[in-house]
Formats: structure tokens, sequence, C-alpha cells
């Protein structure tokens, strides 16, 4: 059978872009678990930490999955040192997040000297200020970050996920990306053909810049040359490095573990998706990997039902995982 391509699709987009045995480059959001008493749970998190790096995956600490915007000055602060204290001279990703800040710009370069001082690398959390910056005043405000970091990335969010959100028009994009300390950005539009633009710019302007997809509805974008960093790699680490890994080897088991990856994510990601986060804890409770799985006491939740559904998802991983693990075919996870 011949597939026509999509006339409406980006030119080098989708089915003619796939890119097979490439290396990921994976970075997970790293959940904040809570005790009843609503205070953070360091050892938990510390956890955690252990977890995603032994896994292989870059963690990324004080992002939306860390509940960034709701914690307070001193708590995303003990998260860096927690990170540091948890995994020295090991690479990590910090959000720098100032809203609300009176001064955004002296804002961003605290934060991000502080990141640095742990040994992370800052990714900037867009602001309601920047939001109303134009293209011009948005790229100067990062060369003026960039200039006081060896390492930077950017962040593009969708306000589905933020009021304070912005998508750039691929023109800023281009501009961020040529500022040579930004290594990479965050792409969080949940649109593949926004993605796909990108992915096409990048490889003809720059070809060692990282687009980071932050589309949990479409965690295949890494078949077409995106990377990730995904609150959903919260969940299961393990599974996404075993995903990660059987793609660099051709292996077409890849498909299994990603399609029951992609079922949790939409189930994981409805509406209201801040609620993914509560989702999280119970799953990675129900997995024995937390002793509680409450949110942040400010945070949206999941009703009780969500329990079972995630039950039977994480068993199906488990047994998926060790069939793989173990050198056995991956077979139906139906």
């Amino acid at each position: 059978m011949t597939v026509s391509p999509d006339p409406n699709a980006p030119s080098g987009g989708g089915l003619h872009r796939i890119l097979p045995q490439r290396r990921i480059d994976g970075i997970s959001a790293v959940l904040l678990p809570f005790h009843e008493s609503g205070e953070p749970d360091w050892d938990g998190f510390a956890d955690q930490l252990r977890w995603v790096s032994g896994c292989g995956l870059t963690p990324a600490v004080n992002m939306d999955t860390g509940y960034v915007h709701l914690l307070r000055p001193e708590e995303r602060l003990q998260a860096l040192e927690v990170t540091a204290s948890t995994l020295p001279e090991q690479p990590f990703v910090a959000g720098a997040f100032v809203e609300g800040e009176a001064e955004p710009l002296r804002a961003y370069l605290r934060e991000v000297e502080q990141i640095q001082s742990f040994g992370g690398v800052p990714i900037l959390f867009q602001c309601s200020a920047m939001k109303r910056m134009s293209g011009d005043e948005l790229v100067e405000a990062y060369r003026r970050v960039a200039a006081h970091c060896s390492s930077l990335l950017a962040f593009e969010l969708g306000e589905m996920f933020a009021p304070f959100g912005r998508i750039y028009d691929l023109p800023t994009f281009q501009r961020i990306m040529e500022i040579e300390t930004i290594r990479g950005l965050k792409h969080s539009s949940l649109d593949r053909r926004q993605e796909w633009a990108r992915l096409r710019l990048r490889d003809r302007i720059r070809p060692d810049f990282k687009v980071y997809t932050g589309n949990d509805l479409a965690i295949d974008m890494v078949m077409y040359g995106s990377d990730y960093l995904l609150g959903l790699a919260a969940f299961a680490p393990d599974a996404f490095a075993l995903r990660d890994r059987l793609w660099a080897e051709g292996s077409a088991d890849f498909f299994a573990v990603n399609d029951l990856l992609q079922y949790l994510g939409a189930l994981a990601f409805r509406r209201p998706v801040p609620a993914y986060r509560h989702s999280a804890a119970q799953f990675l409770k129900l997995r024995g990997r937390l002793d509680s799985d409450l949110p942040h006491p400010q945070s949206d939740r999941r009703p009780e039902s969500d329990r079972e559904i995630l039950r039977d998802i994480a068993e199906r991983l488990e047994l998926l995982l060790s069939r793989l693990e173990a050198g056995g075919p991956a077979r139906s996870s139906q």
C-alpha cells in the first residue's frame, strides 16, 4: 500500500523524518512527594533522584512535576541542596522560577547563579513579564541571562500548563536557538506540527541544538529527532530508559514499551492536566517507590477510582519490563 504524504504536513515532518537507531537524550522531571502533614518528603525525593539517575536519565528538579510554582523559596533551595548532596558530581537540570518577582531579569540572574553554584544546568521557566515582551525584548533577555551561564536551557510552555505560558513564533525560536550558550529548548505546545517545524529548522540552522519534547501525549516524538524532558518519565524512568535503549538498538520491542507508556500518559495528562502530579504519586506508590501518594496540599487531585486503572497499568508494565530484561519477547500488553 502506498501512503500519500499529508499535503498540510510541514515539509520534512511526519513519516518523512523518522530517524531510527538514534541515541535519545532523556531528562526526567522528578516528583516531589509529600507527607500527610503537607510537608515535602525529602527522603522520598532523594530516593526518586537516585532512581532516575541510576536508570541513566538526567534528573530535572524544581519543575512543574516538582510543584515549583507552589514551593516557597526556601523549599526550592532545599530541593537544590538535596539534589546536590544525593547526586554529587552527577548532572542535573533545575528550573529557574521567578513568577511574581518585581524585577524578573534580576531574579533570573539570581536563580541561575544559585542553580549553577550547586552544579545544575538552569532551565528558564517563563513568567508573566516574559509573556508580555516583544520578540526583540525576549531574545535580549535570553542573551543577558545566557551571558552568565556556562550552559542554559530555554522553555516554551502552552497555556494549558500555566497562564504565563507562551509558544514562540518560529523566527523568535530561531534567534533563541542561535544563542550559543543555550544548548536546548523544552517545547510544550502538545502540537506535533509545531514541534516538527522546530526540528526541521534546527536541522538546518544548528544540528547540535536539542529540542526536548514536553508532549506527554506524543512521547513518540523521539522517533522524529526530538529528545525529551517529560513529567511522564517520573512515573517510570526505568521503562523510559529501556525504551530509549531499544530504539537505539533498532528493536521493534520499542513500540511495546512506548505504547504502554503512552496509554499511561493519556490517562495521567487528561484534564485537569495539573492533576497528573497526583497520578504520578499514585502510580509510584503502587510500584512501591513511595510511601505516600499525597500531592501538594494546594494541588489538583485525581479520583480514587483511578487507582485500579493505574494498578492494571503498573502490573502490565512490570511484566513487560521483566520479559524484555530477561531477553524474552514483548508480546501484547493488553
